[in-house]
């Protein structure tokens, strides 16, 4: 029997998923009591036969292939884990790479009981080599982006309210159950808000770490983010008090700059407060962007930068006004 089972949710990612499986083949822990169960959502590239013939390249690494009809997240994540046989159960993403002690620091964690979930910190890459999409991970690995989401840049180990993935005791899911199936993203939010309220810990440590393939486009960015926005408005519904100051503040925004623009028709003052709001802005971006720019050596990230953090802002802002109309009406 396997020890630990890595459990991945999976679409049309023919592009990605062979640097994951290769990164899993590199770990540290040992292979003979580690599997990995990818979820697909019958996928219509080639992402299949490359899982396959990964498997077949690597017999010492049991991959197995398993169906997700629902092509959602969280039923890829229950699928997977139902089809999975290891006492831990260490979540990865198909757009992710897992530095080689992965797995071993997870374990490690949990046999400590420091947490009942164990998770690290991202290394954003970009998804492309191109300008824009190195644009988008290093705007996604900004604070301005991301406010106090410390797993994108902590470098001291402490309890969180989320982290990327996790690894949790398989007992875990007995006690609390699996994942929220009706939210089709922040469902790993909501989970660990599950895990806080039946007394549960979860434990961030910069020495876990992974990588992370960033969207390489802005409409993507945008999509992204804007179903994120979305789907947090719903969750909150059921958890208000998780409602943060970084999640309160896009909306916020948005709300500020559609008030203005309608009333600055009819309103000098409005007029004004709105090109001082949208100044002040656009200032903040291009000074946080500013030292990056200097670091990358390319000045074409002072346009980049801005534009990822406010596609963020404004995506994520929208879609979670659009979900709380949606609750209402």
């Amino acid at each position: 029997m396997p020890k630990v089972s890595v459990i991945v949710p999976c679409y049309n990612e023919e592009t990605t998923i062979h640097l994951l499986l290769e990164a899993i083949d590199r770990q540290t822990f040992p292979k003979e009591e580690m599997e990995v169960i990818i979820a697909d959502g019958m996928s219509t590239d080639r992402t299949r036969e490359k899982v396959a013939e990964f498997a077949k390249n690597h017999p010492d690494l049991v991959v197995l292939l398993v169906d997700n009809p629902k092509r959602i997240i969280p039923s890829a994540l229950n699928c997977a884990i139902n089809a999975s046989r290891g006492a831990f159960i260490i979540r990865l993403d198909a757009h992710s790479m897992p530095s080689e002690e992965y797995v071993e620091r997870c374990v490690h964690g949990l046999q400590e009981n420091i947490g009942e979930n164990i998770g690290g910190i991202w290394k954003i890459h970009p998804g492309k080599d191109t300008w824009i999409a190195k644009s988008i991970s290093l705007g996604a690995a900004h604070p301005l982006g991301v406010g106090d989401a410390l797993y994108r840049y902590a470098d001291e180990a402490q309890f969180v309210d989320t982290v990327p993935f996790g690894a949790f005791r398989r007992e875990l899911f007995d006690r609390i159950g699996l994942f929220d199936e009706s939210l089709l993203t922040n469902e790993d939010y909501e989970f660990n808000t599950r895990i806080r309220k039946n007394g549960g810990k979860i434990w961030l440590d910069p020495l876990i770490q992974s990588v992370y393939f960033s969207r390489s486009t802005f409409p993507d960015l945008g999509r992204q983010y804007f179903r994120y926005g979305f789907w947090k408005s719903q969750m909150l519904r059921r958890y208000p008090s998780t409602l943060r100051w970084r999640q309160a503040l896009p909306p916020l925004f948005v709300l500020s700059i559609l008030g203005l623009l309608l009333l600055a028709p009819i309103s000098p003052i409005c007029l004004l407060l709105l090109a001082i709001e949208l100044f002040v802005y656009g200032l903040i971006l291009v000074s946080a962007s500013w030292s990056v720019a200097r670091r990358e050596k390319d000045l074409r990230l002072l346009t980049g930068i801005p534009l990822s953090i406010l596609t963020m802002h404004f995506c994520w802002g929208s879609g979670f006004i659009w979900g709380l109309v949606k609750s209402i009406f």
